[in-house]
C-alpha cells in the first residue's frame, strides 16, 4: 500500500498532472502529524529513514498507517507483545512527526 500511495504522489506531482499540489488528503487514518494531509513522498522517504534505524518500528507504521491494523493484530504478525507494539508506535510516530515537521521548514 506505501509503494502504491508513494506512486501515486508522484504521478500527481508531475507537473503535466498539476504537479504544484503537494499534499494528499487521507481520511479516516491517524497520521504521525495529527492531521488529515500528510505529504506521502515525505513520509516515505522518513519512513525508510526510519527503517534504517528500527526496522520492526517500520513495520509498525506501515501496518497502522497504511494497513489500518490494530494493536493487537500488528502484535500477531510480528510475534511481539501488544505493549511493544505501543511503545514502538508512540516513539515512531513522534520521530516522524519530528522528521516531517523538519522536511516542511
Amino acid at each position: 500500500m506505501r509503494s502504491i500511495l508513494a506512486d501515486h504522489a508522484r504521478r500527481r506531482r508531475a507537473l503535466k498532472r498539476g504537479g504544484d499540489r503537494r499534499r494528499v488528503s487521507l481520511t479516516q487514518v491517524e497520521t504521525p502529524a495529527g492531521t488529515d494531509e500528510v505529504d506521502i513522498l515525505a513520509l516515505d522517504e522518513a519512513l525508510s529513514r526510519l527503517a534504517e534505524l528500527s526496522e520492526r518500528q517500520a513495520a509498525i507504521v506501515e501496518y497502522r498507517f497504511f494497513s489500518g491494523m490494530t494493536v493487537e493484530e500488528v502484535a500477531r504478525v510480528l510475534g511481539v507483545s501488544t505493549w511493544t507494539v505501543e511503545q514502538d508506535w508512540r516513539m515512531a510516530r513522534a520521530w516522524l512527526s519530528a522528521q516531517l515537521a523538519a522536511a516542511e521548514a
